[in-house]
């Protein structure tokens, strides 16, 4: 076990025993996060709230930006479709007043007057008075349907180009997004570089499974939520019910070891209902996680990943990485040389 867990379990231990209650059995799998360390200006999950608040800032903004782009994209389906039976409409309208004016060109067509002064009787007159009333309405008819048409297809051809000016505009949103967040990093990095790491393994894991996604706006974006459900974790607060969707999600997909989600106080989205910790392993939050707990953790990271887009996922830390929607995984470590600020006994999950 790490020296500074086994520290803190036997200071809890004289606590508990100095107060009184040394016949509670002390239990790993309901160890709170509250256990563990953080350095100055840290939280307890390693990092710094201005790191915290750049990341989710620029996370958010990538999330938006891409859903804006996506109905951006979907419309301008919508309209070149539109464009399309438009312009075959006008065809065809194109061609029928062709004929009439060719007609019209051929025959030397009469004018009103003489074609009634040429009438033998009155019948004849309103006869011919009714069929060129006739003909005047088709002919009109068909050149205002064209006229119409061809106003209709400029419009449309109008609203295609701003939504490619749209889509353009988000594209460059979601570089300057990712921009900001692997700058963050960056420069958290160079103010405290991370210690040097016994385990350079890899933090990918596998996931099939396929989640059950939290209700979305008729546009596709995400809906304001608030911690307005109760948290079913020992951390005993309330979340949100994006984040009580992902949580449940995770336990039907197999992934039922200690989870904690809501906390009180410090930075990010735990006071927030929108972050929860995984242990990887089975006796809640530990040492560094190795074999089979190291596993564990891969595939509930991969899980995550994997169904993101159907949760609202924010990002994913773990095993000195964190896992951005713009960028995919980056390095990361809270700077403390523990587990938990390092993220190697647990896998973080931020929710939109």
């Amino acid at each position: 076990m790490h020296v500074r867990t086994t520290t803190r379990l036997l200071a809890a231990v004289v606590t508990a025993l100095a107060l009184g209650v040394s016949s509670a059995p002390f239990t790993p799998a309901v160890a709170a996060p509250t256990t563990r360390l953080a350095a100055p200006g840290d939280d307890e999950e390693g990092g710094t709230p201005a790191l915290r608040d750049q990341l989710d800032a620029a996370s958010k903004g990538w999330i938006g930006a891409k859903a804006a782009l996506e109905r951006s994209t979907k419309r301008q389906q919508e309209l070149d479709g539109q464009l399309k039976t438009i312009e075959a409409e006008l065809v065809v309208q194109t061609g029928k007043v062709g004929e009439i004016a060719g007609a019209a060109y051929r025959t030397g067509r009469l004018g009103p007057m003489s074609a009634l002064l040429n009438s033998s009787s009155p019948g004849g007159f309103m006869d011919r008075a009714s069929a060129l009333e006739t003909v005047a309405a088709r002919e009109d008819q068909e050149l205002r349907k064209m006229i119409d048409t061809r106003d209709q297809a400029t419009r449309t051809r109008a609203a295609v180009s701003r939504e490619i000016t749209e889509q353009r505009k988000q594209v460059a949103t979601m570089g300057k997004r990712k921009d900001q967040a692997e700058r963050a990093l960056a420069v958290a990095a160079a103010d405290k570089p991370t210690p040097a790491s016994t385990d350079s393994g890899s933090s990918d894991g596998t996931s099939s499974s396929n989640a059950k996604g939290s209700p979305r706006n008729s546009d596709g974006s995400w809906p304001s939520e608030s911690c307005s459900v109760n948290d079913p974790t020992p951390a005993n607060g309330c979340i949100t019910p994006r984040t009580l969707n992902a949580l449940q999600q995770a336990k039907a997909a197999g992934f039922t070891r200690y989870v904690s989600c809501h906390r009180p106080s410090g930075s990010g989205e735990h006071p927030k209902g929108r972050a929860c910790d995984f242990a990887a392993q089975k006796n809640g939050f530990g040492g560094v996680a190795s074999g089979g707990d190291r596993t564990y953790g891969n595939n509930l990271a991969a899980y995550f990943i994997r169904n993101a887009d159907r949760l609202g996922v924010l990002y994913v830390i773990w095993f000195k990485r964190i896992w951005l929607p713009s960028s995919g995984w980056k390095s990361y470590s809270g700077g403390n040389g523990d587990p938990s600020s390092d993220h190697t006994n647990h896998v973080h999950l931020s929710m939109i």
